[in-house]
């Protein structure tokens, strides 16, 4: 075990360029921002997926049936099952409801592909329309649908177990159904959607599916088919972006990745081979899309060194800044990836998940504070275009490999799950949106009177 944890460590080593990234590495020195005003057209978010919180909503045997790669995983005991989720399929207005209380003004919403096509070629349109409904009822409560088209997942009919060069993104009918999908979707929203993001992290799902073995399709050190895979899905990226400003022109299209912060360590990696290594595994999808995007959403949740002992460490720690996943907090990785990206790309971007897995709601504001302050110092001190900030995520769900064991959400369903139980963090949050003041505001003790106390210690 500890031989292909060690491995893991040099999966950028081995996919091909050790050369770094375009943009030079930033690494910010600056104050802390004295009052900040993100403006009437700062994006407020919070994150939510088609698959970690809608339930099925059909039962084996119906017409409308279907099942995902992820289900299948599941069946063979690689990850644990989903179940329903949140129940976000049969009761999304309780979601809404949430969102509304906490006062985001954009959601993130995923399809699901399978269910709207659970066969080859087979539509349901009950299922398209009511995804319409949804996101009808999003902009009717006042909140913008930010559409991820897909979200990890893909239809059952997709996977090939039996060959590994021909399953998912390298299914030789993969791209023909992947148009006919984004086609078929972006013109029943119409000018309902003026957001889409055609592929969230499909860096991460290449490297966990291919190198990690951890996600479909649950292949280790496959180096030849994970570049494959990712040429593919920049393919499949590059071909919705089309679509969609074919279908939706008024529309913006976001390019998702995972750029989590890796710090070169010299005794680790003197050379820098490992760090360079890292930022290639971060950016090389993102390089083939960055033209055809409108903005660039950076996922970031930690910051590690860029080192094998990383892989053989993470998800076994514990103490003082570590998330309950192993995962270690640095909030001012946010700023410097910021910093690299934009200066990489030069496209605004929005901070389109950003959370902590924590059974302590004073840890999660604490979480949001640290990382918010930074975000303003890249926007303020350093000039970075930031447009948005998406919390992750409204409720604890299904966290893909870690079944139920990551809570990130600032609320939790109730006994009879048909409400959201609002945490501290999410009125926290809400007084962020409200104020639009939030570093100055944090020096004040007019945030939620009965967790001052609290953040204060945390702090």
């Amino acid at each position: 075990m500890v031989s292909r944890l060690f491995t893991l460590g040099v999966l950028a080593l081995l996919t091909g360029c050790l050369a770094g990234p375009r943009g030079p590495r930033y690494d910010p020195v600056g104050q802390r921002p004295e009052t900040v005003r993100t403006g009437p057209h700062f994006w407020w978010g919070i994150g939510q997926s088609n698959f970690q919180n809608e339930d099925p909503g059909v039962k084996p045997g119906q017409p409308e049936f279907f099942r995902t790669d992820w289900d299948v995983f599941a069946d063979k005991g690689r990850v644990p099952p989903k179940e329903n989720g949140t129940d976000s399929w049969s009761n999304y207005d309780k979601d809404i409801v949430a969102m509304k209380r906490i006062g985001v003004t954009h959601a993130r919403l995923g399809i699901e592909w399978a269910r709207v096509e659970p066969k080859p070629g087979v539509w349901n349109q009950k299922a398209l329309d009511q995804y319409a409904t949804m996101i009808r009822k999003l902009r009717a409560a006042g909140i913008e649908p930010v559409v991820t088209l897909w979200h990890f997942t893909m239809p059952d009919w997709l996977v090939n177990d039996f060959h590994r060069d021909s399953t998912r993104w390298l299914h030789p009918d993969f791209q023909e159904h992947w148009k006919q999908y984004v086609d078929r979707v972006t013109r029943r929203f119409g000018t309902s959607v003026s957001i889409y993001v055609p592929q969230n992290e499909p860096n991460s799902d290449v490297n966990l599916g291919w190198i990690a073995g951890q996600w479909p399709p649950g292949i280790w050190l496959d180096f030849h088919n994970r570049n494959r895979a990712t040429t593919a899905s920049i393919e499949a990226f590059r071909t919705a972006a089309d679509i969609i400003r074919r279908n939706a022109p008024h529309a913006k299209v976001i390019a998702i990745e995972s750029l989590n912060y890796f710090e070169r360590f010299f005794p680790y990696d003197p050379t820098g081979a490992f760090f360079h290594a890292s930022q290639r595994a971060n950016f090389d999808h993102l390089d083939g899309v960055a033209d055809k995007c409108d903005l660039i959403g950076l996922n970031y949740y930690y910051t590690e060194v860029a080192s094998p002992l990383t892989a053989m460490t993470m998800g076994k720690r514990s103490g003082p800044g570590i998330t309950l996943l192993g995962w270690k907090i640095k909030p001012v990785g946010l700023r410097r990836e910021l910093n690299l990206v934009w200066h990489r790309y030069r496209k605004p971007i929005v901070v389109s998940e950003n959370g902590i897995a924590t059974g302590h709601d004073v840890k999660r504001i604490k979480y949001l504070v640290d990382h918010l302050i930074e975000m303003d110092r890249a926007r303020m001190l350093d000039g970075v275009d930031v447009r948005g900030y998406f919390a992750w995520t409204l409720a604890d769900n299904y966290e893909w490999q870690f079944g139920y064991k990551g809570p990130f959400g600032l609320s939790k369903l109730n006994a009879d799950r048909t409400d959201y139980i609002l945490r501290p963090s999410a009125m926290f949050y809400k007084g962020i949106i409200e104020s639009q003041q939030y570093a100055a505001r944090l020096r004040n003790e007019d945030i939620a009177p009965d967790h001052v106390e609290a953040i204060k210690e945390a702090w």
